[in-house]
C-alpha cells in the first residue's frame, strides 16, 4: 500500500499510454496518486490536470503556478486559480508553488511576490500548500514563517532536496518532507542523512514523474509504479520494512490532505 504524492501524469509524456501507467501503478500497490497541475495559468494547463485526476479512481489534483512560471502571474491568472480551487473535489491542496533559484525563469522578486499571494489564497480556503524549493532555503523559510505562522494545515516540501536547516524549519511550522528518486541516488548520500532525521509521522514518498526516475530505473521516464523504490531506499534508512514505510506514509497522507483512500 503506497501513494505518490507528488506526479505529474497530465503531461504529454504519458498520452500514448497513461491507462496502462495507471494501471501498472496499481499492480505495483500504488493505491493512490496525486497528480499536480503546474504550467502557463493562461494555458489549459491547470484544467488538465483536473481532468485527469477526475477520470481515474483515487487520483486526486492540486492546482498552482510554478516559480518558473511566476512571471506570468497576474489578476486574470490568480481568479482563475481561485475559481479551479473549488472546482471539483478531487483538488486536496494548492500547489506546487515557491521559489527556484536555480533556474530562475521568473526573476527573484516576483517569484517572492507570486509565492506570498498562493500562500495566502491557500489559508483562504483552507488547503494545505506542495512547496517547491531549490536554492531558496532562507527565503522559503523566512516567507513560509510569515505567512503561515499558526496556520494548521500547513502542507508538504516536495522533492526535498535541501538541507537539514531547512527540514527542520519546514518540520517546526507544521510542514511535512516528501522524497523523491533523488534520495536514491549514489551522489545523494547528504540527503539520505537528512532522510534519516526526519520522523517517521512527517514523511511522505513521490515520484514528481515523469522526472528523477529512481535507482535501478535512472534515465528512464519515471512513473507513479516506481514510488515503491522511494519506500524502499526510505525504509532502509529507518531500520524498518517497506510495507511499514508505505503504510505510514499512506497515513500521513491521509491526515495532511483529509482525504481516506479507499483500498476496495
Amino acid at each position: 500500500m503506497f501513494i505518490d504524492s507528488h506526479a505529474h501524469i497530465d503531461g504529454a509524456e504519458y498520452d500514448a499510454d497513461r491507462d496502462e501507467v495507471v494501471a501498472r501503478a496499481r499492480e505495483a500497490g500504488v493505491i493512490a496518486i496525486l497528480n499536480v497541475g503546474t504550467g502557463d495559468p493562461h494555458g489549459g494547463n491547470l484544467e488538465r490536470a483536473i481532468e485527469v485526476a477526475e477520470k481515474y479512481e483515487n487520483i486526486f489534483a492540486s492546482v498552482g503556478v510554478h516559480p518558473h512560471d511566476a512571471r506570468l502571474f497576474d489578476e486574470r491568472a490568480e481568479r482563475k486559480l481561485s475559481h479551479l480551487l473549488g472546482a471539483s473535489p478531487r483538488i486536496v491542496a494548492l500547489g506546487e508553488i515557491g521559489l527556484d533559484y536555480h533556474y530562475d525563469n521568473s526573476p527573484r522578486d516576483i517569484q517572492r511576490d507570486v509565492f506570498r499571494r498562493q500562500l495566502r489564497m491557500a489559508c483562504a480556503v483552507r488547503l494545505p500548500v506542495i512547496i517547491h524549493s531549490r536554492e531558496a532555503d532562507e527565503d522559503t523559510v523566512e516567507i513560509i514563517c510569515a505567512e503561515l505562522k499558526d496556520y494548521e494545515r500547513a502542507g508538504v516540501m516536495h522533492c526535498f532536496g535541501g538541507s537539514w536547516a531547512l527540514a527542520e524549519a519546514a518540520l517546526q511550522s507544521g510542514f511535512m518532507i516528501s522524497f523523491s528518486g533523488t534520495v536514491t541516488f549514489k551522489s545523494a548520500s547528504n540527503l539520505r542523512e537528512v532522510a534519516k532525521r526526519v520522523p517517521l509521522d512527517r514523511l511522505l514518498i513521490e515520484t514528481d514523474c515523469p522526472y528523477l526516475s529512481p535507482v535501478p530505473f535512472r534515465g528512464r521516464r519515471n512513473e507513479p509504479a516506481r514510488v515503491v523504490e522511494v519506500a524502499r531506499c526510505l525504509a532502509e534508512l529507518h531500520r524498518t520494512s517497506q510495507e511499514e514505510m508505505g503504510f505510514l506514509t499512506t497515513r500521513n497522507f491521509e491526515r495532511l490532505f483529509g482525504v481516506q483512500v479507499s483500498t476496495a
